[in-house]
């Protein structure tokens, strides 16, 4: 069975640094492009990052440029998100997604895990 799970959520206080892992489970995450999404409370899908499957490619939204990252452990099978300098803004439950090769829309990944949820809060 194909599972994507995150880790690595919790609430922390602004300015702090936070890493999310995406493991994956019956599929091979290096011949996937990984895409972060999160979705705070009342509010719509947002493509945090995506990294593809080659490494060749790297997308990060504006609201996070500069202050996350997004790297590959593939003998962990593992994408992580590091998250650095984060504001309360940032609250939101954060999924990852897997579809082949190529980063894509949003609704085009083929496998999404459950989320994970990130509070930043004084």
């Amino acid at each position: 069975q194909v599972q994507l799970v995150e880790f690595g959520g919790g609430l922390v206080q602004p300015g702090a640094s936070l890493r999310l892992a995406c493991v994956g489970f019956g599929l091979y995450l290096d011949t996937y492009a990984i895409g972060w999404f999160r979705q705070a409370p009342g509010k719509g899908l947002e493509v945090v990052s995506c990294i593809s499957s080659d490494d060749d490619d790297t997308y990060y939204a504006d609201s996070v440029y500069g202050r996350f990252i997004t790297s590959r452990d593939n003998a962990k099978n593992t994408v992580y998100l590091q998250m650095e300098s984060l504001k309360p803004e940032d609250t939101a439950v954060y999924f990852c997604a897997a579809e082949p090769l190529r980063c894509a829309g949003p609704d085009d990944y083929r496998y999404r895990g459950q989320g994970a949820q990130v509070t930043v809060s004084s």
